[in-house]
């Protein structure tokens, strides 16, 4: 029997964005995509069944993504992440750190998306380890 896929969604309130992204990851039949528009959306896909990993855009209307990958980890819901920013400034606060984030989970638009692809399949393949 077939494990089922990984499930990942993206959380970004450009729907342009989400689009680019489920039409490049979509290509590689490795995941099952979802998409959210906000962090509470994304919340609620949560509570119904928890993401292998979530790519999180951190400026978001209401909860922002970093409050988002916080209380995602707190509930147990998710606890592997991507950051995908156009705030060329930001740096990873000392809470995104202790989140399991470090500087290669960083991605700013216009984005790589080979790179994010990669270190989306690192962050899969060693989820067991």
């Amino acid at each position: 029997m077939n494990a089922p896929l990984p499930r990942v969604i993206i959380v970004d309130d450009e729907s342009r964005m989400r689009s680019l992204l489920v039409q490049y990851l979509e290509d590689y039949e490795e995941f099952r995509l979802e998409t959210a528009d906000s962090g509470e959306a994304a919340l609620e896909l949560l509570s119904a069944e928890p993401a292998d990993l979530c790519i999180v855009d951190i400026r978001l209307p209401g909860m922002d993504g970093a409050a988002f990958i916080k209380e995602a980890r707190k509930r147990g819901r998710c606890d592997r992440f991507l950051v995908h920013t156009g705030s060329l400034d930001l740096n990873l606060s000392e809470q995104l750190h202790s989140h399991g984030l470090c500087d290669e989970d960083v991605f700013y638009k216009p984005t790589d998306l080979d790179a994010l692809l990669a270190r989306l399949r690192f962050h899969l393949h060693t989820a067991g380890s």
